[in-house]
């Protein structure tokens, strides 16, 4: 663990407390096709709904494969269950591209960033490691990036990066794409099979936590 990530993960201790195809129910099991959590992770949701997030990063070209077939598969699912995307942050880099992530959700950015930012690194094959290349990117997007640059140091944005920094350490998961089902239960594409059988499996999963309530 390098020792930016270990300083900041020292100064989270609060935010551990809580903030916030049909699959055969007998065809996976534990340990199999997923996994549980190392401890019962927060929720950022409401009781009666089943939070699902994506562990994900930009750097990970299987995460760019998977993009497209679950912003499309997320749209199926139930209206009790909140989905979620979250950066993975397992080295330096892939932190700052939190930040990224987090501060265009603050300015509405989102859309235009999301894409852009795989399709630069995987299609591309751009650096865009530090972050001074990151918002360079940023401003060729048209983004202003003094205004951009203000929002990544907000204290809403640090908040989401610990959060996010919080579920990468202490989850159990190792790699990414990682999907986890309301704090529990986690599967990736080696559990599950591949990536279709994943998305399987946490609906299997969602289906589980319910019948659990």
């Amino acid at each position: 663990m390098t020792r930016s990530i270990r300083a900041l993960l020292l100064t989270t201790a609060v935010l551990l407390m809580p903030f916030s195809v049909s699959a055969d129910s007998a065809s996976y099991k534990e340990g199999d096709h997923y996994k549980p959590t190392t401890e019962r992770m927060a929720k950022n949701t409401s009781n009666d709904q089943i939070e699902v997030i994506e562990l994900f990063s930009y750097s990970c070209p299987h995460c760019f494969t998977l993009d497209s077939q679950i912003m499309q598969w997320k749209e199926s699912l139930p209206e009790n269950v909140k989905f979620t995307q979250v950066p993975a942050i397992f080295r330096d880099s892939w932190l700052q591209l939190a930040r990224v992530f987090y501060a265009a959700q603050v300015t509405g950015d989102s859309e235009k960033l999301h894409k852009a930012l795989f399709n630069a690194i995987h299609i591309d094959k751009r650096r865009l490691d530090t972050e001074d290349r990151l918002l360079d990117f940023v401003e060729e997007q048209g983004i202003d990036r003094e205004k951009f640059v203000e929002t990544m140091n907000s204290f809403t944005v640090k908040t989401n990066v610990k959060k996010a920094l919080i579920i990468s350490q202490t989850s159990g998961v190792q790699g990414v794409p990682v999907i986890i089902v309301d704090g529990r239960y986690f599967t990736d594409a080696p559990l599950a099979g591949g990536m279709t059988e994943m998305l399987n499996v946490v609906e299997h999963l969602i289906e589980k936590v319910e019948a659990e309530k």
